[in-house]
């Protein structure tokens, strides 16, 4: 395949129009009994409002690490660094907005569910089993209110669980988690996490464990609601048909790294490293062909080549990818990748 060359212009890569989240080298490190390794290392990215931004990898490439150090919710002992500054709809006090990587667990407290939200992977495993949805939901909002009123917050409930496409939410609203179907969890998901009305969601790959009928629903709601209430939307995938329908933008991360980043159809259709390439000719398409797999695996990340990391599984290595971790090259005025032949000079090609 060949990808053709670009200007490169040197204007800035990001048009920041509302900026809702600027990550800048987000690094989340984690102790082993061989020492602190990188699951996330110096990840920046921006988020705009009423953006989808799609995040896009194999297992392990750090992409829920992520979604949880930004939520505050890293595992026991993890060290972050970096910034991660997220600004309210409703406060102009700090241009800058609120760095969540400094804030105290109070702090956090109080904008997760307000400010920023997350719907989790399995919505089973996210919901009490003994607490009926609807007193769930309940929580979630009481907590951010100074002076609760029970039934106000009770048709706040109700009324979030209509917004999700629940069918008659006031009986939903009685049930437990294992009397409603995965589709019906995962919208009770959505419901609670938009409850307390948070301008930013992350959904860790809500779609994966659904039939197809039932992924296209909840992708249309995400869709919907994106549009109904300008959320940004932090979309985690490793499904690259799933991105192509719903994100404006995609970051490609391969061992905690973003290797490519550009809109979403630039980037499907002019992958500009190998890795991204590799992904696109695995993944599943109608048309009848073979599919072809990446040799190899992840590298460990307490076993990290020295220089690029997709280093030992790129068809296109050659020397000098082992001399130093490639920088995040511009390919294009909104595209980026991180790898040597990418050149504004000279076109890469792909067999």
């Amino acid at each position: 395949m060949q990808i053709p060359a670009s200007s490169c212009p040197e204007a800035s890569y990001y048009v920041l129009m509302a900026t809702r989240l600027d990550v800048r080298n987000l690094t989340v490190e984690l102790p082993t009994q061989s020492g602190w390794v990188r699951p996330v290392n110096e990840v920046s990215f921006v988020l705009d409002e009423a953006e989808t931004l799609g995040i896009v990898g194999e297992s392990g490439s750090g992409k829920t690490m992520l979604s949880l150090a930004l939520m505050g919710l890293e595992p026991p002992g993890a060290r972050r660094k970096g910034e991660a500054w997220l600004h309210e709809r409703d406060s102009a006090a700090d241009k800058r907005g609120i760095n969540v990587l400094a804030a105290s667990p109070s702090e956090m407290r109080a904008l997760r569910g307000r400010e920023i939200a997350m719907i989790f992977q399995e919505p089973m495993t996210a919901l009490n089993p003994v607490m009926r949805v609807g007193a769930q939901i309940e929580e979630a909002i009481r907590v951010h209110e100074n002076r609760p009123n029970q039934n106000q917050i009770h048709s706040r409930a109700i009324q979030s669980l209509e917004r999700a496409a629940l069918s008659d939410p006031k009986l939903r609203a009685r049930q437990y988690p294992h009397q409603l179907s995965g589709g019906l969890r995962q919208r009770v998901m959505i419901a609670m996490a938009l409850a307390a009305g948070p301008g930013i969601l992350i959904a860790d790959e809500p779609s994966t464990a659904l039939d197809v009928t039932v992924q296209k629903q909840i992708l249309e709601l995400l869709a919907k609601l994106r549009k109904e209430l300008r959320l940004s939307l932090l979309f985690i995938t490793h499904d690259l048909g799933v991105v192509a329908q719903v994100a404006d933008r995609i970051i490609v991360m391969y061992a905690g790294r973003i290797v490519e980043e550009g809109p979403t159809m630039e980037v499907l259709r002019h992958a500009r490293h190998p890795y991204t390439e590799g992904l696109l000719r695995a993944a599943p398409h109608l048309e009848r062909g073979k599919l072809v797999p990446i040799p190899g695996t992840v590298p460990a990340l307490n076993a990290l080549p020295p220089g690029c990391a997709f280093a030992p599984r790129c068809p296109h290595h050659v020397t000098e990818c082992d001399a130093a971790v490639p920088d995040n090259r511009p390919a294009d005025s909104n595209h980026r990748a991180r790898c040597i032949l990418v050149s504004c000079a000279q076109p890469m090609t792909m067999n």
